[in-house]
């Protein structure tokens, strides 16, 4: 089982709560849940480098003409006080497969034809991206534009000419396995191959295909049409008549951006309120604002030009929030241990004073 079906399995199991949309959510609570420790470790790290920053700047500044010497220091110093700078990365690290992950099965065609017209509060589809074509699948005609391309199911039901059993058996690569013959015309009968090579099957049985009953799925519009491959000259053919569709911007998608970019500054924020009161260079603390209010907006531009669909950002806010309430959980965590530290140091001090105190 690949991690695309698992993930669509896991999905499908979290939607008896209410729904897809619940069910991404869900996810999404699970895995940050699992990642808190990490969580933990990320913001320890941030304090601790905030703390240590006038000592690390007065390290730069000392051996400034000697970046050799001054990394050989900065080294010693992170060992001394048993400091990892990359901690603070890690957590980041591990998110990015699982938002490729969760990326590529919501625009897999199992879950678009499982759960692809899925609805979730103000979002109509959780499979659409900002701007996409609308096509009604399964109506025998294929809404197309000039330019799409085309993708097969994960499976093909097989026909043998020994009048067998007929066998539904997987394809390889769907997403290259289907190509159109000849120029692709919107309101036109188009053609459409498979090879024999896409079929998971072996050679001795290869050669006995009749014909297959395959699902293409436009990558374009989402719409998905079940035809039948007769084989011909070492392929496997078949011609649906087509129609143009015109494409469509998806407020309900630009509006789950906008949310996106709103929660992520929220989380910068937080983010933020949690190194406030520390030691930290003016110029390096203004900087550091610019960036957290840069990041979000220069993202969201980007999401605006690449088609991510509805579910990725959903998922991607859900994450942000939970990362608003993980900061200030942690934060407050963090707070009461170095509070309980400092109570220790006074305590051991007045011992100390004490001791001096008797003796005299």
């Amino acid at each position: 089982m690949d991690f695309t079906t698992l993930t669509i399995l896991v999905l499908k199991k979290l939607s008896i709560f209410g729904g897809y949309g619940i069910g991404i959510i869900l996810l999404t609570i699970i895995i940050r849940a699992a990642m808190w420790p990490l969580g933990i470790s990320q913001q320890r790290s941030m304090r601790t480098m905030q703390l240590l920053q006038p000592k690390m700047k007065a390290i730069q500044e000392r051996y400034k003409s000697d970046p050799q010497k001054m990394q050989q220091k900065m080294m010693e110093f992170y060992k001394e006080h048993k400091f990892n700078p990359m901690a603070g990365c890690f957590p980041l690290l591990i998110q990015m497969p699982i938002f490729i992950l969760l990326y590529s099965s919501l625009m897999s065609p199992q879950f678009i034809q499982m759960a692809g017209d899925a609805k979730f509060l103000f979002v109509n589809r959780l499979d659409a991206t900002m701007k996409t074509s609308a096509g009604v699948s399964h109506d025998g005609v294929l809404g197309v534009s000039k330019y799409d391309s085309f993708m097969t199911g994960k499976t093909a039901k097989v026909y043998f000419t020994d009048d067998s059993e007929p066998e539904t058996v997987k394809i390889t690569k769907p997403n290259k396995a289907v190509e159109v013959q000849g120029e692709l015309t919107p309101g036109k009968n188009t053609d459409f191959k498979v090879s024999l090579d896409s079929i998971n099957l072996p050679f001795s049985k290869l050669d006995k295909i009749s014909k297959a009953d395959i699902d293409i799925t436009d990558v374009q519009t989402k719409e998905v049409e079940s035809m039948t491959f007769d084989r011909k000259d070492g392929l496997l053919i078949s011609t649906i008549p087509t129609k143009e569709v015109k494409s469509e911007f998806h407020f309900d998608v630009f509006a789950l951006l906008v949310l996106f970019i709103i929660t992520m500054i929220l989380s910068q924020k937080a983010m933020m309120a949690m190194n406030k009161n520390a030691n930290q260079d003016p110029a390096q603390q203004a900087m550091q604002k610019s960036m957290n209010t840069f990041m979000p907006l220069m993202l969201g531009f980007t999401f605006f030009i690449i088609p991510i669909p509805a579910g990725v950002l959903l998922y991607l806010v859900a994450s942000n929030c939970f990362q608003v309430v993980q900061t200030i959980i942690i934060n407050k965590q963090l707070e009461s241990e170095d509070a309980k530290k400092s109570e220790k140091i006074d305590d051991d001090d007045l011992a100390n004073a004490k001791k001096i105190t008797e003796k005299e």
